[in-house]
C-alpha cells in the first residue's frame, strides 16, 4: 500500500507533469472510485482549468485548480500510482482517472480498485471531516510525545492508526521500529518522553530517507530492514534472520535479536 513516501513521490510528478497546463479533457474509468462527484461533475470542475498547486497530507494528495476554489483529492488504495503521460499516448492499463493537457496528460493509476478520486473546498476541511491525525512529517516532538504518552496499546497499532498520525502504514511501521530497536508488539506505555521523543526523530529520518531513495526500498542506506523484509531476508544489522509475528491484524517483520524486549 502507498504510503506518506509514495505519495511525496506522486505529489512532485504530479508537480512537474500536471501544473500549469489547461485541462482539457477528464476520463474516469471508475466511476465506483469517485467520493462526492460523479463523472460529469469532476469533467465540469476541471475542464478548461489549471492545477496550480499540490499539498500532500498523509497518505492523501491534493491539487488546487486556478481560482482557489477546490481541490482535487486522490486516496491509493492498496497499489495506485501517477503517472505521467506523452501526447496522444493511450492511457495505461488500469487507469482510473486520466486528465488531459495539449501537451500530454497524467493518469492516476489503481490496478486493485482500492483508491478514492475526490473533491474538496480545501485540505483542512478534508482532513477534520476524515478524522485525520497530524502528518509524520509535520508533526513536531512535543506534539507526537504528548500524543504517544495518551495511548496504551502496541507501538505499532499506534504508528499505523492515521488518526493519531498520517502517514506511515505497515511497511514503513517496521523500518521505524528497526531503527528505534522497538520490538513490533511493545506497548507504548513502555516508552518514557525521551524514548517517546527519540522515535520521533527516527520516525521523520526514515520517511525523509525513503523520499531521497523515490521510495524504492532497493535505494535505500545500507542497514535498513525494508530490502530484507521477507522469509530468509537476513538482518543488515546483525545477521541473524528476520522474523514476522502478527500485530494489530498485520505481518510485522523484525530482527528477534535487534529488537528484543
Amino acid at each position: 500500500m502507498p504510503e506518506l513516501p509514495d505519495v511525496e513521490i506522486f505529489r512532485r510528478r504530479l508537480d512537474r507533469h500536471g501544473l500549469d497546463r489547461p485541462v482539457r479533457r477528464t476520463t474516469v474509468a471508475a466511476p465506483d472510485l469517485l467520493d462526492g462527484a460523479s463523472p460529469q461533475s469532476l469533467g465540469r470542475l476541471l475542464k478548461n482549468h489549471r492545477l496550480v498547486e499540490t499539498r500532500r497530507h498523509g497518505k492523501y494528495l491534493f491539487a488546487s485548480r486556478d481560482g482557489g476554489d477546490g481541490w482535487l483529492v486522490l486516496h491509493f488504495g492498496m497499489s495506485g500510482s501517477v503517472q505521467p503521460l506523452v501526447p496522444d499516448e493511450e492511457p495505461p492499463e488500469h487507469a482510473c482517472l486520466t486528465i488531459a493537457f495539449d501537451d500530454g496528460g497524467i493518469a492516476y493509476v489503481a490496478p486493485r480498485r482500492l483508491g478514492m478520486i475526490g473533491w474538496t473546498e480545501c485540505p483542512a476541511a478534508f482532513v477534520e471531516a476524515h478524522h485525520l491525525g497530524p502528518d509524520a512529517l509535520a508533526i513536531d516532538r512535543d506534539a507526537f510525545v504528548e500524543a504517544l504518552s495518551a495511548h496504551h496499546g502496541m507501538i505499532k497499532c499506534w504508528l499505523m492508526d492515521q488518526g493519531h498520525i498520517a502517514g506511515v502504514g505497515n511497511v514503513y511501521a517496521d523500518e521505524i521500529l528497526f531503527q528505534a530497536e522497538l520490538p513490533p508488539r511493545c506497548e507504548a506505555a513502555a516508552l518514557d518522553r525521551e524514548a517517546a521523543g527519540r522515535l520521533h526523530g527516527i520516525m521523520q529520518r526514515v520517511l525523509s530517507a525513503a523520499i531521497e531513495a523515490r521510495a524504492d526500498p532497493e535505494r535505500l542506506p545500507e542497514g535498513y530492514l525494508l530490502p530484507h523484509r521477507e522469509q530468509g531476508g537476513l538482518c543488515p544489522r546483525c545477521g541473524g534472520e528476520v522474523a514476522s509475528v502478527d500485530a494489530c491484524g498485520r505481518t510485522a517483520w523484525y530482527c528477534p535479536t535487534c529488537q528484543s524486549d
